[in-house]
């Protein structure tokens, strides 16, 4: 059971954060009455008011504001001193939020939370999916897993593996329309593209010898789901980027071949983002050492 003064500052942080009252009882699993409850006690105790409510949002008072500040710092701090003095490593304990993208997060992080759940029974995860990246801090987020580069330099970093990335096709694909062997040739060819956050729509980007080259591509075939763009190419629709950790069972099999391999994409290389060190709880170091340990294996294990 958290402590009363805990529990309190992490209501209104929950409150600040998600913008509403509702949002913030889902939450702290209570209802939104019991929450609006609650924070006219919090006022009542203070003798101020915290929160100006309309019937669409919420704004913080200056009262709220100063509020706030505090109590992030102190939250913060019961956290770290409770990591601190917990009796070992092994008997973590807490809650652990983990953002990740929405296909590798179901197909390999939620299965790798299974697995740190069942040595540490008593730490809570809480995993959330989207497809953009988010702001950690803003998102209550201790850790997130993310394919591509810092998205945020304030934040810090780990690399759990590099990540290569290519054109690949079918080979029914190639043997209908062939293979390109210039960038030029491309936009003659049908290409599958794979829209991820707010990159512009059919820009490929490709270096060699150190010289940049930028090609506008067109398909009859798009989508934001990786998985689905990737059943597209093997079906023999056409041309597309993936990176090697998505593909190497296909070219292994020779269900796909890499075409114009001489030409470098921008690598999708693995991180797990954190925002700050020095007050990372004990469960968020673990997790990470685990993410970076099991990663690790699983290279090892493809290359023997």
């Amino acid at each position: 059971m958290k402590n009363d003064l805990a529990s309190e500052l992490e209501f209104f942080i929950l409150i600040a954060r998600h913008g509403n009252l509702s949002a913030a009882a889902r939450a702290m699993d209570i209802t939104p009455p019991a929450a609006t409850k609650r924070l006219a006690q919090l006022e009542a105790k203070l003798g101020v008011r915290l929160i100006n409510r309309t019937t669409r949002s919420i704004s913080l008072t200056k009262e709220g504001e100063t509020y706030l500040s505090h109590a992030t710092r102190i939250f913060e701090q019961l956290r770290e001193m409770e990591d601190a003095v917990s009796s070992s490593k092994t008997d973590l304990r807490g809650l652990l939020r983990v953002n990740a993208t929405l296909g590798f997060g179901r197909t390999t992080i939620a299965p790798l939370v299974s697995e740190f759940a069942r040595l540490h029974p008593h730490v809570e995860v809480q995993v959330e999916l989207t497809d953009k990246p988010v702001d950690l801090v803003e998102g209550g987020f201790d850790i997130a897993v993310r394919f591509g580069a810092l998205p945020d330099q304030r934040l810090n970093a780990r690399c759990l593996m590099t990540n290569r990335r290519f054109l690949c096709a079918s080979p029914l694909y190639l043997e209908q329309h062939g293979t390109p062997t210039t960038l030029a040739d491309l936009t003659q060819h049908r290409c599958i593209i794979h829209r991820q956050n707010d990159e512009a729509y059919g820009i490929w980007r490709f270096t060699r010898n150190q010289q940049n080259e930028v090609m506008k591509v067109q398909g009859a075939l798009s989508s934001n789901d990786g998985d689905i763009v990737l059943g597209w190419a093997l079906d023999g629709h056409g041309i597309l980027i993936r990176s090697e950790w998505d593909l190497a069972k296909y070219l292994e099999s020779g269900r796909l071949k890499v075409i114009l391999p001489e030409f470098n994409l921008p690598s999708a290389d693995l991180f797990v983002y954190y925002a700050n060190r020095r007050n990372q709880t004990a469960r968020a170091r673990a997790f990470i050492d685990f993410l970076v340990e099991r990663f690790d294996t699983q290279i090892r294990y493809k290359t023997d």
